[in-house]
């Protein structure tokens, strides 16, 4: 019998039809940026202080400036050695009992006794409106902003293994589209929430649908090209994350009300249901289901789009893992180290990209520098995965972002003579981005190479890092509150722990992808494959063999 990749050979491995799929696939990156790190805009906590009906009173009748009636409805407190108007605490003060005039000068209140915020808070944060400001998300009820970004990975926890699980049971296109009419529901849902309960619900199906949908349209780009592109493909079409990063900033920066950017997040999974007339379904899934004549029809259309001619040999066209599938049954032991390793990944890149919110400066600059700078680690997978494998390169750039991280939360704002210009906070701090992107972007195509490739739509079940993205958001902002750079050292010991956890694993370059759970246990079958698979292409005639067969099987 031929197989798909027998056949992918005449249709074209990545012709003129792949691409266009590709480039359609890439699409659904972008908005996901928006997504995911959309709390930075969406959440801003800005400067904020108890609000006193009496002092916004006097404040309209003299015509007082914010700090005016700051000064005289919070008390000053000490933070980090520095006196600073207080977030939580105002003056207890009865207004209508005071003789105070429009002199707000004449009034010294440094010894009148504090109480916590009666009637709310006030923000200085003119012309912008995120949902912290809209539901008071501060002070004792600061932490419900952790649980807006943690039910989003909950969602992505539960979305990815279930859909994964669906890709396998209904197609990839199915899910991929269902997937996409879950984002829209949602997404307008979020956008339109009443209250911040339903809120965190529309959140977490929001969650459900887009990362599902993203693992699905990668299964199904990487089954429709030959071997050789599936890293390429695998890379750029993470990479576009990034370009989904460059366009937020720009987005939120004229879009005040975060209600209407998200809205406008959603929008392109709307439109993307339309993908229902421009991609196909997965062959190598339609084989799987013994629908073999949509899988020749589909591949017909192919290689007819990308102007090659197929032989009569697509007449024998069949799965050609069908004799050697088994039910998946769990990773082997070296994937369980990179389980781990994805869990420290995910937390450690969410957390520094949320870190920008929270640093004060123009978050719009700082956050478009920091996409720029994810877009080298593309180029560098690509460019040292061949040459030099994965595990040394992957471990590397969890070091790099674990030294950045320490670096950077131990200079100091103004630097000392001694520096000169070599040691630079924001330059360590983009390296550390850099390093950490690379890593994150080389999980998925490493995780594929130690499972079974006949079961590529259980890469649902790698993203059991998103456990790690639900811890992020408490670590980041809690841990911040007792020192800023205190979730720096928390992320550069994960980024180390993952980098040694990454040398516990198989080198897999020049390594045949495993077919099976006997493969993984037993590396050296796969060699013994290949082997006989050599000899029996030199013995037959026509080298009626393919290497992706089982030689039991000929």
């Amino acid at each position: 019998m031929t197989s798909f990749d027998d056949i992918l050979e005449e249709a074209g491995k990545f012709g003129r039809c792949q691409k266009r799929i590709f480039a359609l696939l890439c699409m659904v990156s972008m908005p996901w940026a928006g997504v995911y790190v959309g709390i930075v805009f969406q959440g801003f906590t800005p400067d904020h202080w108890c609000r006193d009906s009496g002092v916004v009173q006097r404040r309209q009748a003299c015509g007082w400036s914010l700090a005016d009636s700051r000064r005289l409805t919070v008390p000053l407190v000490n933070s980090s050695g520095v006196l600073q108007p207080s977030t939580c605490e105002q003056y207890e003060v009865d207004w209508n009992a005071t003789s105070l005039t429009c002199d707000a000068q004449e009034l010294d209140l440094s010894k009148t006794p504090v109480t916590g915020c009666k009637d709310g808070w006030e923000y200085d944060y003119p012309g912008r409106q995120s949902f912290v400001t809209e539901f008071d998300l501060v002070c004792s009820d600061a932490w419900l902003v952790d649980m807006y970004q943690a039910t989003l990975n909950v969602g992505f926890l539960v979305g990815s293994i279930a859909i994964g699980y669906l890709a396998d049971r209904f197609g990839r296109k199915m899910s991929f589209l269902m997937s996409n009419l879950l984002n829209g529901i949602a997404g307008i849902l979020v956008a339109v929430a009443p209250d911040y309960v339903s809120l965190l619900i529309f959140r977490t199906l929001y969650g459900f649908g887009v990362k599902g949908g993203w693992v699905a349209g990668y299964v199904l780009i990487t089954e429709i090209v030959g071997v050789e592109f599936r890293r390429t493909v695998g890379v750029v079409y993470q990479m576009f994350f990034s370009v989904g990063i460059l366009f937020l900033p720009l987005l939120a920066y004229y879009i005040s009300d975060w209600r209407w950017l998200q809205v406008v997040i959603t929008v392109p999974y709307i439109v993307f249901l339309s993908y229902y007339w421009f991609i196909p379904e997965s062959p190598r899934w339609l084989l799987s289901q013994n629908k073999k004549s949509k899988a020749v029809e589909i591949t017909e259309a192919m290689a007819k789009e990308n102007k090659m001619t197929l032989s009569k040999n697509i007449e024998t066209l069949a799965d050609d893992n069908a004799d050697t599938c088994t039910a998946f049954h769990g990773p082997d032991p070296n994937s369980k180290d990179e389980m781990k390793n994805n869990v420290h990944q995910w937390g450690v890149y969410q957390g520094l990209i949320m870190r920008l919110g929270i640093l004060g400066g123009n978050v719009y600059i700082d956050f478009l520098i920091s996409g720029l700078v994810e877009f080298p680690a593309a180029f560098l997978i690509l460019f040292t995965i061949e040459r030099i494998g994965r595990r040394l390169p992957f471990a590397t750039a969890n070091f790099v972002a674990g030294a950045s991280c320490f670096i950077t939360a131990f200079i100091p704002e103004s630097k000392p003579q001694w520096t000169g210009h070599v040691l630079d906070k924001t330059v360590v701090a983009c390296i550390g981005r850099l390093g950490i992107t690379m890593a994150f972007e080389m999980v998925v195509f490493v995780n594929t190479e130690l499972y079974p490739t006949f079961e590529p739509g259980s890469v649902g079940l790698f993203h059991v890092c998103d456990v790690g993205g639900i811890v992020a958001p408490f670590l980041l902002y809690r841990l911040a509150v007792i020192w800023l750079e205190l979730p720096l050292i928390i992320f550069g010991c994960l980024a180390f722990l993952a980098g040694g956890l990454v040398l516990l694993l198989p080198e897999t370059r020049g390594v045949p992808l495993p077919d099976t759970i006997d493969d993984i246990e037993f590396p050296d079958r796969i060699k013994e494959k290949v082997h006989l698979n050599q000899q029996l292409t030199n013995l037959l005639p026509n080298n009626d063999v393919s290497t992706n067969k089982d030689p039991a099987t000929v």
